[in-house]
């Protein structure tokens, strides 16, 4: 880990960090986890109880990261995600414990996009931004900005704001009707979708 004079973030002492290893400004890293050789975290960013980052990570600012939560080498996360517990990456498609010859498969959260918890992420995959991914959904391809996937295999079900709300109010469709405009309930903010993917939605 670099040492500085006067670290400018929080380690509590049951947590493991390796040699190697930048810390963001304001950053709180709690009990028992383990960062890895090489990893990057960004500024204010908060790391729960148990979680496991491993080599060559890289992580954003103000990324909030859940108890019981492994993000695995290949696995990179932008500015302001939010990955909740006990949620599940992978970084192998076919994994067998003998093989010696194993690539890794790159994954990729975008700015903003919020994982629920106990959600598995199948490698491979990039979540857009802003996107929302409920509880216990198993993701098995991309997911849009703004989406809102759920389920096992997630399905896109509908659009969520940048404040995170489900977008249920349709304020109009561009005159090209290639993009849909929905105006947040809660915010009052505007979010384009594009009208391929609005027909997409699965109703449940």
């Amino acid at each position: 880990m670099n040492v500085l004079s006067k670290p400018t973030y929080y380690v509590h002492p049951t947590a493991v960090i390796e040699e190697d290893v930048e810390i963001g400004e304001g950053t709180r890293i709690w009990h028992f986890v383990h960062v890895r050789k090489g990893a990057r975290i960004g500024k204010n960013c908060n790391i729960g109880k148990d979680v496991y980052i491993d080599a060559g990570v890289r992580i954003g600012n103000n990324v909030k990261i859940q108890n019981f939560v492994s993000v695995y080498r290949g696995v990179t996360l932008e500015d302001d995600v939010f990955v909740g517990p006990h949620a599940t990456f992978t970084n192998d498609i076919y994994p067998r414990s003998f093989n010696a010859d194993w690539e890794i498969v790159p994954t990729l959260v975008k700015r903003g996009a919020s994982i629920g918890a106990n959600a598995t992420i199948i490698c491979g995959v990039t979540i857009g931004e802003y996107a929302m991914v409920g509880a216990g959904a198993v993701v098995t391809k991309d997911v849009p900005p703004h989406g809102l996937v759920v389920g096992n295999p997630a399905r896109l079900v509908g659009f969520v704001c940048y404040c995170g709300k489900p977008l249920k109010e349709k304020e109009k469709m561009r005159e090209d009707e290639r993009t849909v405009i929905y105006k947040c309930e809660k915010c009052g903010r505007m979010v384009e979708i594009p009208a391929e993917l609005h027909k997409q939605i699965t109703k449940t």
